[in-house]
């Protein structure tokens, strides 16, 4: 939520629950490791856009899991939920719920999320 040399001098990036109008949970069930990537938009709807939301379409462009958001843009992970979840809800991303077959999950998902929060 500070400035990219983490001292936090700099003026936040979120307002952290007054962009989710104080609600720390989203509308449904949104696990940590869903992936997120974002859908393309016009320019002219990209520009009306919150900063917020601009940053997670950004984030976005390649798959990220909502833990990773959560990371990268510095706020809580109730936080990270609700935005993601409002902004599903508006066609702006694409949620990809991990799949449990028989109570195992993806391997294939889990490495994806891990390699992503090595990179953090």
């Amino acid at each position: 939520m500070y400035g990219a040399d983490g001292t936090g001098d700099e003026e936040p990036l979120f307002r952290p629950y007054a962009v989710t109008g104080g609600r720390s949970e989203p509308r449904y069930h949104l696990a940590m490791e869903t992936l997120i990537s974002s859908m393309s938009i016009p320019d002219d709807e990209m520009a009306m856009l919150t900063p917020e939301q601009e940053a997670i379409m950004q984030l976005c462009r390649s798959f990220r899991s909502v833990a990773e958001i959560s990371a990268l843009l510095r706020v809580p992970l109730g936080v990270a939920r609700v935005l993601v979840a409002d902004m599903s809800d508006e066609g702006l991303v694409r949620l990809h719920q991990p799949r449990l077959s028989q109570g195992q999950p993806d391997l294939n998902m889990l490495e994806r999320v891990l390699s992503g929060l090595r990179r953090l």
